[in-house]
């Protein structure tokens, strides 16, 4: 009993802490929202055009997350077997696109942007998908 009303304590603890980011959180995970959808819609049409009879060619793609590094990130990823690219959306309103890299080895190149920088994402995430799926399907 003791162990449960220390660990209790500490969940409010942490909750009222977390409280102050709820907003900015909110609006990261709205944000990353819209950028997992825009990729899911481009890696369908990916996989249309690729057609059924080449199942080596799907690509995946994860729900976002809480982040594996910052507490006040959202993140989701594309994978093809080793290959990953990885999008993070920070509470402090930026959005990083990394990769792609091999599993294992150092993640990068990275690219942040500013939420707000519209064209500059759109332009940026064109091109980070192409790279991603050049690198992921080489043979």
């Amino acid at each position: 009993m003791k162990l449960d009303a220390r660990l209790s304590e500490l969940g409010y603890r942490f909750a009222d802490r977390e409280a102050a980011h709820r907003d900015e959180l909110a609006r990261a995970r709205e944000c990353a929202a819209e950028l997992h959808q825009r990729i899911a819609l481009g890696l369908e049409s990916f996989h249309a055009a690729a057609g059924e009879d080449a199942p080596q060619l799907r690509l995946g793609l994860s729900e976002p997350r809480v982040d594996d590094k910052h507490l006040h990130s959202v993140q989701f990823e594309m994978v093809r077997g080793r290959s990953r690219a990885i999008v993070t959306v920070k509470s402090r309103g930026e959005i990083t696109l990394v990769g792609p890299f091999r599993q294992g080895k150092i993640e990068g190149p990275c690219r942040t942007f500013s939420i707000a920088a519209v064209d500059a994402i759109d332009d940026a995430l064109e091109a980070f998908l192409v790279s991603f799926i050049e690198e992921a399907l080489a043979p």
